[in-house]
């Protein structure tokens, strides 16, 4: 159990490309596919990753990996999605200060940007609606978007702090919810 928890994460780690949220969905996917948890206890652990500090991948491997294994799980797990980037970014650090001029780099940087997009927008979709068993169009599905447009209104209108936006959608979603 422990090596399966390891390895699953060290492919998430290897393959995952534009962040943490751009990882849930293969978070998502090593998960169902190994039965570790119910789709409540996933989104349940999202969420707390998401409103820890640190990155929501790493989080997410530490507490489905504390789920799963205990101490020794959240161990490896993190290990797992951590070393494929530290080792990654210490090879592509030697060889990127050499050719980040080359057009070719510039030219895959720039291609991978809509997949990157597009991950997270599944991710947004798939964890705030898709996984509802009651009907998409419903009271709380409007109030979930109410909240979101509200919090993006905030933000670029009047620049306000994340943190106050984390604060007042959470408390918004006390009252609606």
């Amino acid at each position: 159990m422990l090596w399966e928890l390891f390895v699953a994460f060290l492919k998430i780690g290897f393959s995952s490309f534009g962040g943490g949220y751009a990882a849930i969905a293969m978070i998502q996917y090593e998960v169902e596919s190994h039965n570790w948890m119910t789709a409540a206890e996933f989104q349940e652990i999202v969420s707390i990753a998401g409103m820890a500090p640190g990155p929501i991948a790493t989080n997410s491997a530490t507490l489905i990996g504390y789920h799963i294994g205990g101490i020794y799980g959240a161990v490896l797990s993190t290990l797992g999605v951590v070393f494929p980037s530290f080792f990654i970014i210490v090879i592509v650090a030697t060889f990127l200060s050499r050719i980040h001029h080359n057009q070719w780099v510039k030219s895959s940087f720039y291609g991978l940007r809509p997949i990157i997009a597009s991950l997270i927008a599944y991710a947004a979709l798939h964890f705030g609606f898709m996984g509802k068993s009651a009907p998409l169009l419903d009271w709380s599905t409007l109030a979930t978007l109410l909240i979101c447009a509200g919090s993006l209104y905030g933000m670029i209108k009047y620049k306000l702090h994340p943190v106050t936006v984390i604060v007042a959608s959470g408390l918004a979603g006390i009252v609606l919810f």
